[in-house]
């Protein structure tokens, strides 16, 4: 058992069982210090140990009905002034006093709080004045606990709000990251039907085109006609599906997209910047399908966005490393390295992960060997 559950533990068996216990220990030596005392107790003792029963039972409910349980002891101790009002018990049910009087200042409101403790005062003031004692000095030590009471509450109170505000910006951040993560699925979903509205045009114009190369009624001509109406019908529902996924930060976007044959005119676009960017290339570079090479040049696009905007950063290297089959993209920086927590603001290093979780790949991010940030993505390339 680790530390962290033993002490929950303890604390789980505290909460349950621990007013119990304190009312059973202070009923236990109440009633044995009333019974065993016979020099300086006057009285009936069954009477005294009834009143005093009354002031220590009551305990158990001292966190759920601490007004209830003031008022029961208060109503203890002015009935054992009314009727032993010549005795003097025992300073057991002292302890029990300082219990009530510190419960109802710390499991109140304050003006069941102050009820309560008004009450309680006044019936011990009462009691200390038909026996003699004093009339000030009892009453300042359970105002004392009062008040220490009302500390105690002050406080479990703005932790209690604390905690509950804690809760509340986990789920707000909780539920940022998910709409983060729909969003960024969007866009990605956005792109590739893009791509496949794009691939099915281009299908469909081929079609047609090579329809008008052969003889009407020939079984060429029926099967391009066919192909033809299939692939304008697929693109009509291609691009409402396309629209639906729109926003209008998306209009006027041009298709098809973009992919790694654009990446020297994306390095140049960055280089103007002022970031030197320098581009190496590994192995021998094949095609690549139309999403996969999407993918690969966002990749490169968004971590050297990245890069410019939180890395301050005055060189970066991209290098792409071909194999037969896998894509290996590096993306690094001489900047702060690694952040310490992702940025808020667009799409970043989740719209990469998603990208690369997308096509089975992997991600490692880390520092560089130019001491700032590294980004390591690897997207596995179909046979």
């Amino acid at each position: 058992m680790t530390r962290e559950r033993l002490v929950s533990g303890v604390r789980g068996a505290a909460a349950r069982w621990g007013d119990v216990a304190l009312a059973a220990a202070l009923t236990v030596f109440v009633q044995v210090d009333i019974w065993t005392a016979d020099d300086y107790l006057t009285g009936s003792k069954p009477f005294l140990a009834f009143t005093s029963l009354l002031m220590t039972a009551p305990l158990v409910w001292r966190r759920r009905f601490p007004l209830e349980v003031a008022l029961v002891v208060s109503g203890a101790i002015v009935l054992q002034v009314i009727v032993e009002h010549g005795s003097h018990p025992p300073d057991g049910p002292f302890l029990a006093w300082i219990v009530t009087s510190y419960s109802v200042a710390a499991h109140a409101d304050v003006r069941r709080a102050l009820a309560g403790g008004a009450l309680l005062i006044v019936a011990v003031d009462l009691w200390a004045y038909r026996t003699g004692d004093d009339l000030v000095f009892i009453p300042v030590i359970l105002t004392g606990f009062w008040i220490a009471g009302r500390i105690v509450r002050s406080r479990n109170v703005l932790a209690a709000e604390l905690a509950k505000r804690t809760r509340e910006l986990e789920l707000e951040r909780e539920e940022r990251a998910r709409l983060a993560v729909a969003e960024e699925r969007t866009r990605i979903a956005r792109e590739l039907h893009d791509l496949v509205a794009h691939t099915l045009g281009v299908i469909t114009v081929q079609a047609g085109a090579e329809r008008l190369h052969e003889a009407p009624g020939t079984p060429a001509y029926e099967a391009l006609i066919s192909i033809e109406r299939s692939g304008r019908q697929a693109l009509a529902e291609m691009g409402r599906l396309v629209a639906m996924l729109r926003t209008e930060a998306d209009e006027g976007a041009i298709d098809p997209q973009p992919g790694l044959a654009g990446l020297n005119a994306l390095l140049a676009r960055v280089r103007e910047t002022g970031l030197a960017v320098e581009l190496v290339v590994e192995g021998e570079p094949h095609e690549l399908a139309p999403g996969l090479d999407l993918s690969a040049y966002r990749i490169v696009q968004e971590a050297l966005t990245n890069t410019i905007r939180h890395a301050r950063s005055h060189r970066a290297r991209v290098l792409l490393r071909w194999e037969p089959t896998a894509l290996h993209i590096e993306v690094a920086d001489d900047g702060v390295g690694p952040p310490a927590e992702p940025p808020r603001n667009g799409h970043g290093l989740l719209g990469i992960r998603e990208r690369v979780a997308l096509f089975g790949g992997a991600l490692v991010t880390g520092r560089s060997d130019m001491g700032g940030y590294l980004l390591a993505a690897t997207l596995p390339i179909p046979s």
